[in-house]
């Protein structure tokens, strides 16, 4: 049994469109180069077959990975979402201590998981410690980059 994953409405939604392009357009594509490979004669030494049967592998086994994804998420539901102490779906204003810089975070589920963009997992380093903290809590974690200590600023739900 899988394990299920919290995601965002709009994430599942996300989810849900992603995997309707791979089976809508990307597996037709894939099938189109198949079928045009195979029409250049022996398949023993064809490089086009090859790369496109490669390319099938890819895309039915991202099928699947998304349809799983699809089948076991919980959507959190928004209104259950609280702002006194950290969980999926909150912002959280940290403030680094060692470095005393302060920024702020999303704690999203695993597939919403955007670094670049502030969207932390809840997986993550720091995803772990945040979730369950309150304001002016203090936690440290293990990070990449080593031992790392953080305090909660504050918790909102944008």
């Amino acid at each position: 049994m899988e394990q299920k994953i919290r995601v965002s409405k709009q994430g599942f939604e996300e989810l849900q469109k992603r995997y309707d392009w791979l089976v809508q357009v990307k597996r037709v594509e894939v099938a189109n180069k198949l079928k045009e490979a195979r029409s250049y004669g022996d398949l023993s030494e064809n490089a086009e077959y090859d790369e496109a049967k490669n390319e099938q592998a890819i895309v039915e086994a991202e099928i699947n990975e998304t349809k799983s994804k699809l089948d076991n998420a919980v959507i959190i539901d928004e209104t259950d979402i609280s702002d006194s102490e950290v969980s999926v779906g909150v912002y959280v204003k940290l403030e680094d201590t060692d470095e005393n810089e302060q920024f702020k975070i999303q704690i999203v589920g695993s597939t919403e998981s955007d670094p670049e963009n502030d969207k932390i997992s809840e997986d993550s380093p720091v995803g772990r410690g945040c979730i369950g903290k309150k304001a002016g809590d203090s936690f440290e974690v293990e990070t990449p980059g080593g031992l790392r200590n953080f305090k909660v600023i504050e918790i909102s739900k944008n």
